[in-house]
C-alpha cells in the first residue's frame, strides 16, 4: 500500500512551455494551394515552364505532347493552353489499337509507341501536313529528328509533358514520344532515356547507344522473352 508520506515525497510536475507553431496569425495568412496540387495531379512548377510563352511571340500557342497512363490504357494528346483552359488538338488511346491488329498488352512499351505514332499521324492529317512529313517508313530504333522541308510549313513542334511520372531510362513515356517523333512530330529529345543507352563506367568509357535494344522494345521483344521464360 502507498502511504501518505510517500505521496508527499514525490516531486510536483512542472508545466512545460509549448510554443504554438500554427497560431491565429498563421491561419490568417494561410493560402490554400490549387485543387489539382492538393489532389496530387498537377506539378505546377513543371506546367509553368511548359505553358509560359515569350512575350514577343504574342498569342502564339505553345503545344505539349501529353502522355498519361491509366490502369489499362495509354493516352496521348496534343494540347495547347488557353485562358479558359487547355484545348486538345488531337488524341489517341491505346484502346483503339485492336482495330489495327494489336489486341492485348495495351499498356506496355510497344503499345505506348503505337499510341504516340497514331496521335502524331492524326494531328498531321488534321493540319494537312501528313504528306509533307511522313516520318520514318520502318521502325529501326535509330535516333530520328524531323527535318524542315523546303517551300513548305515547318514541322509541328511540341514539348513532351510527362506529368508526375519518374523520367527513368527506358520509361514508357519516352516510348510514346519516340512513336510521335517517328510519326513526324518535332519533339526536342536525346537518346539518353531510351532503352539501349549506356552512360559508361569510369572516365575512360564513353556513353553509347544501341538502336537494336530500342527496336526490340518497340516490337515487344521483352514481352516475348518473358513469356518464353515462363
Amino acid at each position: 500500500a502507498i502511504t501518505a508520506g510517500a505521496l508527499c515525497s514525490q516531486p510536483t510536475p512542472r508545466m512545460v512551455f509549448i510554443k504554438i507553431q500554427k497560431n491565429n496569425a498563421y491561419y490568417r495568412r494561410f493560402q490554400v494551394k490549387f485543387r489539382r496540387r492538393r489532389e496530387g495531379k498537377t506539378d505546377y512548377a513543371a506546367r509553368r515552364v511548359l505553358v509560359a510563352q515569350e512575350k514577343n511571340k504574342y498569342n502564339t500557342p505553345k503545344y505539349r505532347f501529353v502522355v498519361r497512363f491509366t490502369n489499362t490504357t495509354v493516352i496521348c494528346q496534343v494540347v495547347k493552353a488557353t485562358i479558359v483552359g487547355d484545348e486538345v488538338l488531337a488524341f489517341a488511346y491505346s484502346s483503339e489499337l485492336p482495330r489495327f491488329g494489336i489486341s492485348f498488352g495495351l499498356k506496355n512499351y510497344a503499345a505506348a509507341y503505337c499510341t504516340g505514332l497514331l496521335c502524331a499521324r492524326r494531328l498531321l492529317a488534321k493540319l494537312g501536313l501528313d504528306k509533307t512529313y511522313q516520318g520514318v517508313a520502318k521502325a529501326t530504333g535509330e535516333v530520328y529528328h524531323v527535318e524542315e522541308a523546303a517551300d513548305a510549313p515547318r514541322p509541328f513542334r511540341a514539348l513532351l509533358d510527362v506529368g508526375l511520372v519518374r523520367t527513368t531510362t527506358g520509361a514508357r513515356v519516352f516510348g510514346a514520344m519516340k512513336g510521335a517523333v517517328d510519326g513526324g512530330l518535332d519533339i526536342p529529345h536525346t537518346e539518353k532515356r531510351f532503352p539501349g543507352y549506356s552512360r559508361g563506367e569510369g572516365k575512360d568509357t564513353k556513353a553509347s547507344f544501341d538502336p537494336a535494344v530500342l527496336r526490340k522494345r518497340i516490337f515487344g521483344g521483352h514481352v516475348s522473352d518473358y513469356m518464353t521464360e515462363m
